[in-house]
């Protein structure tokens, strides 16, 4: 059984969850190399966009994805990971999750305190 990636130029989708609360982290996307490198490091990897690299989550940050399960839906085009964070977030912006942000009255309100500063992680 292999994955689809024909359905979104040569990628799929992968949402990434806390393994001990459920929590959604984040979603990135995998094109086959990023894949095989997840499955073969245990380390969460992906594939840069707005890049065109592979990229491992923490390679810059430290805040390292392991996978400690992973599923895919009913289509072969979409993973479900399961993962143990290391470090204080995942978020470039300082968060433990990139859904830090809640629509609240027709506006965008933060809903959790940062976790780190991320000038001090990514020097910006």
């Amino acid at each position: 059984m292999e994955l689809d990636y024909s359905k979104c130029d040569g990628l799929v989708p992968a949402i990434v969850q806390d393994h001990a609360d459920g929590r959604v982290l984040m979603l990135g996307f995998m094109d086959p190399a990023a894949f095989h490198k997840t499955v073969a490091t245990g380390k969460v990897t992906f594939h840069s966009r707005t890049r065109n690299k592979l990229w491992t989550k923490g390679e810059t940050s430290g805040n390292v994805l392991l996978v400690k399960r992973m599923e895919v839906d009913c289509d072969l085009d979409t993973l479900l990971i399961q993962a143990e964070a290391i470090g204080p977030g995942v978020c470039h912006e300082g968060y433990r999750s990139c859904f830090f942000r809640r629509l609240d009255n027709g506006g965008w309100a933060v809903t959790e305190d940062p976790t780190y500063d991320p000038r001090e992680t990514y020097g910006r």
